[in-house]
């Protein structure tokens, strides 16, 4: 097969091919950019395969960086871009199931290339345009067919992280998992137990923002692979109705930890907790924290100015947005609206001031101050005070007076 046209993010790397094949070497566009290609998906990283060892593509290009030199990758950068280029390689055992104990540099393309983890990603094209094509990935393409390279055995215990990106693919691509590579799965899902939770957390969150999610979902479940998940060992079942929500792929990583934690029942402290195991930053694990019960009140209730206000404008719409998947229509004009004419946006806006309580009345500094602001701020934006200093300041006179009695 080739390519009558090469898309325009290898044509900018062309220079760089032309340039090693002119000195004698091999070089090819590899990797998930040729996957892409041939599907009409949009290409993000071209990577570029070469037989020239680091040291001697260091020599032909003036400006590189040693991104991965020792397992072969030195990055080229060019007044445009940047491309890695790496060196065709066999790897070792991988002692640790991730990392190969050490790689050893090779000048053969079809040493280079069945080390890879799936046909697809086996793919190799040259600067003419013509695709090489040694473990039949082009006919896994055309057929939805998700293969190991080889022995899937071995490529799942050579790197265990491989399983995740199986479902991942199953869950973006919507293609099948061809049945050996599915059977090595489920022999060797405890194998993601040696994996770092961090990288789980990646394949994971793409397998959730996949436009087949339910597929992918399903063959988690199914593999057994979510038993060595951080906290999900308990919620097959939970899983699998997280699979059956109808509706687009979900657009946010916060979105989709929204949605699990929706379809997992979980509360505010166990989202935390359960989230920290999953190493997510504090602000995503507040973002959802926050999202969760407000999902829980959309589905009851409409939007009113103290929900809206407290979740803020984004956090809003995001989880307007999640009502698609449950047979809603969202309405996130309507949320922009109200949104925009709330009296204030923060408690900031607000007329009354700290220094002004405590200008105004003979109290001691203490909580009273918050407590006050606090109410002052939530009958502000309920529309039951206007926001004038001096109605703020009479609110909170009789306020005081009462709770102070």
């Amino acid at each position: 097969m080739r390519l009558e046209a090469l898309p325009l993010e290898f044509q900018g790397a062309m220079p760089i091919l032309r340039k090693l094949q002119n000195a004698g070497y091999e070089a090819y566009y590899v990797g998930g950019s040729v996957r892409d290609i041939l599907l009409n998906k949009p290409i993000h990283d071209v990577d570029i395969a070469t037989s020239a060892f680091p040291a001697e593509v260091k020599e032909l290009f003036h400006r590189t960086i040693d991104v991965g030199i020792d397992h072969g990758t030195v990055m080229v950068v060019t007044k445009e871009a940047t491309y890695e280029v790496t060196t065709f390689r066999t790897e070792s055992t991988y002692q640790d199931y991730r990392r190969p104990d050490h790689v050893e540099f090779v000048r053969s393309l079809k040493e280079d290339l069945k080390r890879r983890d799936f046909t697809i990603n086996a793919l190799a094209v040259g600067i003419d345009g013509n695709v090489i094509d040694l473990f039949d990935g082009l006919s896994d393409l055309r057929n939805k067919v998700l293969r190991a390279v080889g022995n899937p055995y071995e490529r799942f215990h050579e790197d265990a992280l491989r399983m995740m990106r199986a479902l991942r693919f199953v869950s973006h691509l919507g293609f099948t998992l061809e049945p050996e590579t599915f059977e090595a799965i489920q022999e060797y899902h405890s194998l993601l137990a040696k994996i770092s939770v961090e990288r789980i957390n990646v394949e994971f969150v793409k397998l959730m923002m996949g436009s087949f999610r339910e597929a992918g979902l399903r063959s988690f479940v199914e593999s057994e692979c979510y038993i060595y998940c951080p906290g999900l060992r308990e919620h097959g079942d939970a899983l699998l109705n997280f699979a059956e929500l109808r509706g687009p792929a979900i657009p946010t990583e916060r979105q989709s930890w929204t949605l699990l934690m929706t379809m997992l029942n979980f509360g505010e402290e166990e989202i935390r907790q359960f989230m920290k195991e999953w190493k997510c930053s504090n602000q995503l694990i507040r973002e959802v924290s926050q999202m969760v019960p407000a999902l829980h009140y959309r589905l009851i209730h409409e939007w009113d100015n103290w929900s809206l206000y407290q979740l803020g404008r984004e956090l809003a719409l995001s989880v307007e947005y999640l009502l698609y998947y449950f047979q809603r229509e969202p309405n996130l004009a309507k949320v922009r609206l109200l949104y925009q004419y709330l009296p204030i946006f923060s408690l900031k806006d607000l007329a009354l001031k700290g220094n002004d309580l405590m200008s105004n009345f003979d109290y001691p500094r203490g909580p009273w101050i918050s407590t006050t602001l606090k109410k002052l701020e939530q009958e502000v934006v309920e529309g039951r005070l206007n926001n004038e200093k001096a109605v703020l300041l009479a609110y909170a006179t009789d306020f005081l007076k009462r709770r102070m009695i």
